[in-house]
Protein backbone atom coordinates (compact mmCIF):
# COMPACT_ATOMS: atom_id res chain seq x y z
CA UNK A 1 0.00 0.00 0.00
CA UNK A 2 1.35 3.50 -1.03
CA UNK A 3 2.87 6.00 1.87
CA UNK A 4 0.09 8.24 0.88
CA UNK A 5 -2.85 6.10 1.09
CA UNK A 6 -1.37 4.55 4.77
CA UNK A 7 -2.11 8.24 6.14
CA UNK A 8 -5.49 7.82 4.60
CA UNK A 9 -6.52 5.11 6.08
CA UNK A 10 -5.05 5.74 9.34
CA UNK A 11 -6.52 9.64 9.72
CA UNK A 12 -9.70 7.88 8.76
CA UNK A 13 -9.51 5.48 11.64
CA UNK A 14 -8.54 7.55 13.86
CA UNK A 15 -11.31 10.36 13.24
CA UNK A 16 -13.80 7.43 13.69
CA UNK A 17 -12.53 6.50 16.83
CA UNK A 18 -12.33 10.15 17.93
CA UNK A 19 -16.17 10.53 16.34
CA UNK A 20 -17.66 7.75 18.07
CA UNK A 21 -16.18 8.12 21.39
CA UNK A 22 -17.68 11.72 21.36
CA UNK A 23 -21.05 10.01 20.85
CA UNK A 24 -20.42 7.55 23.47
CA UNK A 25 -19.12 10.18 25.41
CA UNK A 26 -21.94 12.68 25.12
CA UNK A 27 -24.79 10.13 25.01
CA UNK A 28 -27.17 12.42 26.69
CA UNK A 29 -26.92 14.73 23.86
CA UNK A 30 -26.47 12.99 20.95
CA UNK A 31 -28.68 9.66 21.11
CA UNK A 32 -32.02 11.89 21.76
CA UNK A 33 -30.70 13.95 18.55
CA UNK A 34 -29.87 10.87 16.35
CA UNK A 35 -33.61 8.83 17.58
CA UNK A 36 -35.36 12.21 16.20
CA UNK A 37 -33.59 12.33 13.16
CA UNK A 38 -34.17 8.60 12.37
CA UNK A 39 -38.02 9.15 13.60
CA UNK A 40 -38.62 12.42 11.11
CA UNK A 41 -37.16 9.89 8.82
CA UNK A 42 -39.90 7.61 9.45
CA UNK A 43 -42.72 10.25 9.84
CA UNK A 44 -41.29 11.21 5.77
CA UNK A 45 -44.68 9.93 4.49
CA UNK A 46 -46.74 11.94 6.79
CA UNK A 47 -45.17 14.84 5.55
CA UNK A 48 -45.15 14.20 2.47
CA UNK A 49 -48.78 14.16 2.58
CA UNK A 50 -49.02 16.88 4.75
CA UNK A 51 -47.03 19.13 1.74
CA UNK A 52 -48.94 17.35 -0.82
CA UNK A 53 -52.27 19.09 1.00
CA UNK A 54 -50.52 22.42 0.52
CA UNK A 55 -49.88 22.64 4.38
CA UNK A 56 -47.20 25.59 5.65
CA UNK A 57 -43.78 23.65 6.52
CA UNK A 58 -44.34 24.77 10.20
CA UNK A 59 -47.85 23.76 10.58
CA UNK A 60 -46.98 20.46 8.79
CA UNK A 61 -43.98 19.82 11.23
CA UNK A 62 -45.78 20.57 14.15
CA UNK A 63 -49.03 18.17 13.11
CA UNK A 64 -46.33 15.61 12.67
CA UNK A 65 -44.93 15.97 16.24
CA UNK A 66 -48.02 16.02 18.07
CA UNK A 67 -48.93 13.46 16.59
CA UNK A 68 -45.72 11.57 17.35
CA UNK A 69 -45.92 12.45 20.71
CA UNK A 70 -49.89 11.53 21.11
CA UNK A 71 -49.20 7.99 20.11
CA UNK A 72 -46.39 8.04 22.52
CA UNK A 73 -48.38 9.16 25.50
CA UNK A 74 -51.21 6.81 24.56
CA UNK A 75 -49.34 4.00 24.59
CA UNK A 76 -47.88 5.02 27.74
CA UNK A 77 -51.10 5.08 28.79
CA UNK A 78 -51.95 1.47 27.84
CA UNK A 79 -48.87 0.40 29.29
CA UNK A 80 -49.58 1.33 32.69
CA UNK A 81 -52.00 -1.29 33.82
CA UNK A 82 -49.66 -3.80 32.00
CA UNK A 83 -46.30 -2.73 34.02
CA UNK A 84 -48.67 -2.37 37.29
CA UNK A 85 -49.86 -5.72 37.57
CA UNK A 86 -46.41 -7.37 36.29
CA UNK A 87 -45.01 -5.52 39.06
CA UNK A 88 -47.57 -6.97 41.48
CA UNK A 89 -46.62 -10.63 40.19
CA UNK A 90 -42.52 -9.97 40.57
CA UNK A 91 -42.52 -10.62 44.08
CA UNK A 92 -44.67 -13.93 43.55
CA UNK A 93 -42.58 -14.73 40.58
CA UNK A 94 -39.33 -13.89 42.46
CA UNK A 95 -40.36 -16.11 45.26
CA UNK A 96 -40.74 -19.06 43.28
CA UNK A 97 -37.51 -18.42 40.89
CA UNK A 98 -35.60 -18.25 44.46
CA UNK A 99 -37.02 -21.37 45.63
CA UNK A 100 -36.46 -22.78 42.42
CA UNK A 101 -32.69 -22.06 42.67
CA UNK A 102 -32.34 -22.64 46.44
CA UNK A 103 -33.19 -26.48 45.29
CA UNK A 104 -31.02 -26.50 42.58
CA UNK A 105 -27.99 -25.22 45.27
CA UNK A 106 -28.99 -27.96 47.53
CA UNK A 107 -28.65 -30.57 44.55
CA UNK A 108 -24.87 -29.56 44.68
CA UNK A 109 -23.51 -30.55 48.12
CA UNK A 110 -21.60 -28.83 49.98
CA UNK A 111 -21.52 -25.80 47.33
CA UNK A 112 -22.58 -22.98 49.36
CA UNK A 113 -20.62 -23.56 52.70
CA UNK A 114 -17.48 -24.06 50.29
CA UNK A 115 -18.20 -20.86 49.05
CA UNK A 116 -18.98 -19.31 52.06
CA UNK A 117 -15.95 -20.35 53.80
CA UNK A 118 -13.36 -19.03 50.35
CA UNK A 119 -15.67 -15.85 50.67
CA UNK A 120 -14.90 -15.24 54.54
CA UNK A 121 -11.16 -16.59 54.07
CA UNK A 122 -10.81 -14.07 51.45
CA UNK A 123 -12.17 -11.21 52.10
CA UNK A 124 -13.70 -11.60 56.15
CA UNK A 125 -16.31 -8.35 56.76
CA UNK A 126 -17.03 -8.54 52.92
CA UNK A 127 -20.78 -9.24 53.71
CA UNK A 128 -21.30 -6.52 56.34
CA UNK A 129 -19.10 -4.15 53.75
CA UNK A 130 -21.92 -5.28 51.16
CA UNK A 131 -24.77 -4.40 53.48
CA UNK A 132 -23.48 -1.31 54.19
CA UNK A 133 -23.34 0.16 50.93
CA UNK A 134 -26.37 -1.18 49.50
CA UNK A 135 -28.53 2.39 48.91
CA UNK A 136 -32.25 3.07 48.11
CA UNK A 137 -32.81 5.68 45.65
CA UNK A 138 -35.07 8.53 46.95
CA UNK A 139 -36.94 11.30 46.34
CA UNK A 140 -34.62 13.88 45.81
CA UNK A 141 -32.56 11.48 43.64
CA UNK A 142 -35.13 11.29 41.47
CA UNK A 143 -36.20 15.49 41.98
CA UNK A 144 -32.05 15.84 40.61
CA UNK A 145 -32.50 13.45 37.67
CA UNK A 146 -35.69 14.59 36.63
CA UNK A 147 -34.09 17.97 35.06
CA UNK A 148 -31.59 15.57 32.71
CA UNK A 149 -34.41 13.97 31.54
CA UNK A 150 -35.83 16.96 30.46
CA UNK A 151 -33.42 18.21 28.84
CA UNK A 152 -33.62 14.43 26.60
CA UNK A 153 -36.77 14.86 25.82
CA UNK A 154 -36.44 18.81 24.87
CA UNK A 155 -33.65 17.99 22.65
CA UNK A 156 -35.68 14.82 21.24
CA UNK A 157 -38.33 17.40 20.47
CA UNK A 158 -36.37 20.14 19.06
CA UNK A 159 -34.19 17.97 17.01
CA UNK A 160 -37.68 16.07 15.39
CA UNK A 161 -39.06 19.45 15.11
CA UNK A 162 -37.10 21.79 13.01
CA UNK A 163 -35.93 18.23 10.72
CA UNK A 164 -39.23 17.88 9.93
CA UNK A 165 -39.43 21.51 8.95
CA UNK A 166 -36.00 22.39 7.45
CA UNK A 167 -36.03 18.53 6.07
CA UNK A 168 -35.53 19.30 2.07
CA UNK A 169 -33.62 21.98 3.02
CA UNK A 170 -31.46 19.89 4.33
CA UNK A 171 -31.17 17.48 1.42
CA UNK A 172 -30.57 20.31 -1.26
CA UNK A 173 -27.51 21.61 0.89
CA UNK A 174 -26.47 18.15 1.61
CA UNK A 175 -26.85 17.30 -2.24
CA UNK A 176 -25.39 20.72 -3.43
CA UNK A 177 -22.27 20.19 -0.72
CA UNK A 178 -20.93 16.44 -2.14
CA UNK A 179 -21.14 16.25 -5.68
CA UNK A 180 -21.82 12.61 -5.86
CA UNK A 181 -24.40 12.59 -3.48
CA UNK A 182 -27.44 13.98 -4.96
CA UNK A 183 -31.41 14.79 -3.36
CA UNK A 184 -32.47 11.78 -5.21
CA UNK A 185 -30.21 9.04 -3.13
CA UNK A 186 -31.48 10.67 0.19
CA UNK A 187 -35.21 11.00 -0.56
CA UNK A 188 -34.95 6.90 -1.76
CA UNK A 189 -32.86 5.97 1.63
CA UNK A 190 -35.68 8.38 3.35
CA UNK A 191 -38.69 5.59 1.29
CA UNK A 192 -37.09 2.49 1.77
CA UNK A 193 -36.05 3.25 5.75
CA UNK A 194 -39.93 4.54 6.48
CA UNK A 195 -41.25 1.41 4.60
CA UNK A 196 -39.16 -0.48 6.27
CA UNK A 197 -39.88 0.77 10.00
CA UNK A 198 -43.84 1.33 9.21
CA UNK A 199 -44.18 -2.85 7.95
CA UNK A 200 -42.20 -4.14 10.66
CA UNK A 201 -43.59 -1.81 13.43
CA UNK A 202 -47.61 -3.80 11.74
CA UNK A 203 -45.71 -7.11 11.57
CA UNK A 204 -44.41 -6.45 15.39
CA UNK A 205 -48.27 -5.53 16.68
CA UNK A 206 -50.42 -8.49 14.99
CA UNK A 207 -47.39 -11.14 16.07
CA UNK A 208 -47.40 -9.05 19.80
CA UNK A 209 -51.15 -9.70 20.06
CA UNK A 210 -50.76 -13.60 18.98
CA UNK A 211 -48.09 -14.05 21.83
CA UNK A 212 -50.28 -12.51 24.01
CA UNK A 213 -53.24 -14.71 23.18
CA UNK A 214 -50.73 -17.91 23.25
CA UNK A 215 -49.28 -17.05 26.78
CA UNK A 216 -52.84 -16.62 27.59
CA UNK A 217 -54.23 -19.76 26.54
CA UNK A 218 -51.13 -21.44 28.44
CA UNK A 219 -52.03 -19.84 31.88
CA UNK A 220 -48.65 -17.86 31.49
CA UNK A 221 -48.90 -14.89 33.90
CA UNK A 222 -49.11 -11.60 32.74
CA UNK A 223 -49.79 -12.80 29.54
CA UNK A 224 -50.44 -8.66 27.90
CA UNK A 225 -46.81 -7.82 29.20
CA UNK A 226 -45.15 -10.79 26.93
CA UNK A 227 -46.95 -9.68 24.33
CA UNK A 228 -45.40 -6.03 24.82
CA UNK A 229 -42.18 -7.32 24.90
CA UNK A 230 -43.15 -9.58 22.03
CA UNK A 231 -43.27 -6.25 20.22
CA UNK A 232 -40.67 -4.32 21.78
CA UNK A 233 -38.13 -7.13 21.37
CA UNK A 234 -38.73 -7.80 17.66
CA UNK A 235 -37.60 -4.69 16.24
CA UNK A 236 -34.07 -5.79 18.35
CA UNK A 237 -33.20 -8.85 15.71
CA UNK A 238 -31.51 -11.79 17.06
CA UNK A 239 -30.48 -10.13 20.78
CA UNK A 240 -34.12 -9.39 21.43
CA UNK A 241 -36.02 -12.82 20.41
CA UNK A 242 -33.36 -14.19 22.68
CA UNK A 243 -33.80 -12.45 25.97
CA UNK A 244 -37.47 -13.10 25.48
CA UNK A 245 -36.86 -16.53 25.13
CA UNK A 246 -34.80 -16.68 28.06
CA UNK A 247 -37.24 -14.65 30.08
CA UNK A 248 -39.90 -16.95 28.92
CA UNK A 249 -38.38 -20.10 30.34
CA UNK A 250 -37.39 -18.88 33.66
CA UNK A 251 -41.11 -18.03 33.84
CA UNK A 252 -42.03 -21.25 32.69
CA UNK A 253 -39.87 -23.21 35.03
CA UNK A 254 -41.61 -20.95 38.25
CA UNK A 255 -44.78 -21.27 37.19
CA UNK A 256 -45.67 -24.88 35.62
CA UNK A 257 -43.83 -28.18 36.64
CA UNK A 258 -42.10 -30.86 34.31
CA UNK A 259 -41.84 -30.60 30.83
CA UNK A 260 -44.58 -28.04 30.28
CA UNK A 261 -42.53 -25.66 31.82
CA UNK A 262 -40.39 -25.31 28.47
CA UNK A 263 -43.44 -24.87 26.05
CA UNK A 264 -44.10 -21.25 27.01
CA UNK A 265 -40.42 -20.85 25.25
CA UNK A 266 -40.87 -23.05 22.68
CA UNK A 267 -43.93 -21.91 21.79
CA UNK A 268 -42.62 -18.28 21.27
CA UNK A 269 -39.63 -19.70 19.44
CA UNK A 270 -41.64 -21.40 16.92
CA UNK A 271 -43.49 -18.47 16.07
CA UNK A 272 -40.89 -16.08 16.04
CA UNK A 273 -39.25 -18.74 13.25
CA UNK A 274 -42.44 -18.65 11.57
CA UNK A 275 -42.77 -15.03 11.49
CA UNK A 276 -39.29 -14.46 10.60
CA UNK A 277 -39.07 -17.01 8.17
CA UNK A 278 -42.57 -16.19 5.88
CA UNK A 279 -44.15 -13.49 7.01
CA UNK A 280 -41.81 -10.63 7.44
CA UNK A 281 -40.00 -11.87 4.03
CA UNK A 282 -43.05 -11.63 1.88
CA UNK A 283 -44.07 -7.97 3.09
CA UNK A 284 -40.93 -6.84 3.13
CA UNK A 285 -39.44 -8.00 -0.18
CA UNK A 286 -35.95 -8.05 -1.44
CA UNK A 287 -35.48 -4.40 -2.36
CA UNK A 288 -35.47 -3.99 1.61
CA UNK A 289 -32.33 -6.29 1.83
CA UNK A 290 -29.43 -6.12 4.24
CA UNK A 291 -26.86 -8.48 4.59
CA UNK A 292 -27.24 -10.54 8.57
CA UNK A 293 -23.80 -10.02 9.84
CA UNK A 294 -24.14 -6.59 8.79
CA UNK A 295 -27.05 -6.55 10.91
CA UNK A 296 -25.65 -8.06 14.07
CA UNK A 297 -22.46 -6.24 14.46
CA UNK A 298 -24.98 -2.91 13.97
CA UNK A 299 -26.75 -4.23 16.74
CA UNK A 300 -24.25 -5.39 18.71
CA UNK A 301 -22.18 -1.49 18.59
CA UNK A 302 -25.16 0.72 19.42
CA UNK A 303 -26.40 -1.18 21.84
CA UNK A 304 -23.18 -1.06 23.25
CA UNK A 305 -22.80 2.52 22.58
CA UNK A 306 -25.96 3.73 23.20
CA UNK A 307 -28.27 1.30 25.04
CA UNK A 308 -31.68 0.47 23.99
CA UNK A 309 -32.10 3.79 21.80
CA UNK A 310 -28.86 2.37 20.10
CA UNK A 311 -31.12 -0.83 19.30
CA UNK A 312 -34.08 1.14 18.13
CA UNK A 313 -31.95 3.26 15.65
CA UNK A 314 -29.28 0.77 14.53
CA UNK A 315 -31.84 -1.41 11.73
CA UNK A 316 -33.17 2.22 10.06
CA UNK A 317 -29.88 3.61 10.41
CA UNK A 318 -27.93 0.61 8.48
CA UNK A 319 -30.70 0.66 5.81
CA UNK A 320 -30.42 4.37 5.20
CA UNK A 321 -26.68 4.41 5.12
CA UNK A 322 -26.91 1.26 2.57
CA UNK A 323 -28.86 2.71 0.46
CA UNK A 324 -26.83 6.16 0.08
CA UNK A 325 -23.68 4.14 0.07
CA UNK A 326 -25.36 2.07 -2.96
CA UNK A 327 -26.87 4.99 -4.59
CA UNK A 328 -23.09 6.33 -4.85
CA UNK A 329 -21.52 3.36 -6.11
CA UNK A 330 -24.34 2.52 -8.42
CA UNK A 331 -24.65 -1.37 -7.49
CA UNK A 332 -26.06 -3.32 -4.65
CA UNK A 333 -24.04 -4.38 -1.54
CA UNK A 334 -26.04 -6.05 0.53
CA UNK A 335 -28.99 -8.63 0.16
CA UNK A 336 -30.73 -10.75 2.58
CA UNK A 337 -33.93 -9.68 4.50
CA UNK A 338 -32.56 -8.29 7.73
CA UNK A 339 -32.12 -11.33 9.94
CA UNK A 340 -34.74 -13.33 8.09
CA UNK A 341 -32.90 -14.60 4.75
CA UNK A 342 -29.45 -15.68 4.28
CA UNK A 343 -27.53 -13.75 2.02
CA UNK A 344 -28.94 -13.71 -1.89
CA UNK A 345 -26.06 -13.39 -4.30
CA UNK A 346 -28.38 -13.12 -7.34
CA UNK A 347 -30.54 -10.27 -5.72
CA UNK A 348 -30.37 -7.85 -8.46
CA UNK A 349 -29.44 -3.90 -7.36
CA UNK A 350 -31.85 -2.26 -5.20
CA UNK A 351 -35.10 -0.75 -6.70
Amino acid sequence: MPYRSTIRVCIVVITLILMFSVLKYADQVFAPMLLALVLGVVLSPLSDLWEHLRLPAAASALLSVTISLSVLVVLAFLLEPVITDALDNAPVIWAELRSTIEEIQRMMRGIDQITEDVAAAIAPNSGSEREENITIPTITDALLSAPKYAGQVMIFIGTLYFFLLSRLDVYAWVGSTFNRLNTSHLRQAERRVSRYFLTITMINAVFAIVIAVVMHLLGMPSPMLFGVLAFLFNYVLYLGPALLTFALLLTGIVTFDGAYSFLPALLYLGLNMMEGQFFTPGLIGKSLSVNPLLVFLSLVFWLWLWGPAGGFIAIPLLIWVIVVIEGLLGHTISSGIPGKLRPNRLAGPAE
